[in-house]
């Protein structure tokens, strides 16, 4: 019976790709929330969601651990690193061995830890070069997990999202559709009474053609990774000028999310 929780990270959890009504994101961790507030009496539930886009590791210790451990919940989630792993060079055991940090110091002082594993980027243009090290890091992450027994919320064996439909346009962040499925897998973690199965399968698409394909390739590459790579280029990130979310109440999500549909 978790009575707080606290999400901690960076765009994944920010919410990036699934817009309420207001245009501001809701996300997998909101919907998770929901989900664990709806097993608490009316109002006897607090969430803080902490995480920003963009943030490397460093900056999300730097700036959301403290808030976190001051606040001192039942439950913190952590997804962090991915940033760090994108960037040429970066090194997969280095950056676990500075993510072990983080978790050892938040178990500390909260109730217990959720971390997160990356997505398997097998159909990702451009991220699909990334794989091993991306493979690698998850595989430090479920070691840590073990050694301070956290929960572990895969994303790399959560199928369904290989589909298209689980993601935005950007190719980078989940639809939501695909948001949801990863709140869904989140309480399945946690052995709670979820509505739905996350691995439901897919309604069928109809075959796309090369022409096709190529063309939404090119779209893709125009409106969202040139962007993306001027932006590191310019050591710029899209969360520079981002504030986080902070509290928020499960009410006015529920509120937002249905609004959406």
């Amino acid at each position: 019976m978790i009575g707080s929780y606290v999400a901690v990270g960076d765009s994944f959890t920010e919410g990036v790709g699934d817009p309420g009504p207001d245009g501001a994101f809701v996300g997998w961790a909101d919907r998770f929330a929901v989900l664990l507030a709806d097993r608490r009496p009316e109002g006897d539930f607090d969430y803080t969601n902490l995480a920003v886009r963009g943030k490397l590791l460093d900056q999300i210790v730097t700036d959301q651990l403290p808030r976190a451990k001051e606040l001192a919940p039942d439950l913190v989630s952590l997804c962090a690193g991915g940033n760090d792993i994108l960037r040429p060079g970066s090194d997969p055991d280095e950056v676990a061995e500075r993510f072990e940090r983080a978790v050892a110091d938040l178990t500390s002082a909260v109730g217990a830890v959720m971390v997160t594993t990356g997505f398997d980027t097998r159909g990702v243009p451009v991220l699909k070069h990334l794989r091993g090290k991306i493979a690698t890091y998850n595989g430090h992450v479920r070691a840590i997990a073990d050694r301070y027994r956290c929960p572990v919320l895969d994303l790399w064996s959560l199928k369904t999202v290989q589909d298209r439909r689980a993601w935005d346009g950007d190719r980078l962040h989940l639809s939501p559709e695909g948001h949801t499925r990863v709140a869904l897998r989140a309480g399945q973690v946690l052995g709670i009474e979820i509505p739905a199965d996350p691995d439901q399968p897919w309604p069928p698409l109809p075959p796309r053609g090369t022409f096709e394909v190529r063309r939404d390739d090119i779209h893709w590459a125009r409106e969202y990774l040139v962007p993306w790579i001027g932006r590191r280029l310019r050591g710029e990130s899209s969360g520079d000028r981002v504030v986080a979310k902070g509290s928020l109440s499960p009410d006015d999500i529920k509120m937002r999310i249905d609004s959406a549909v």
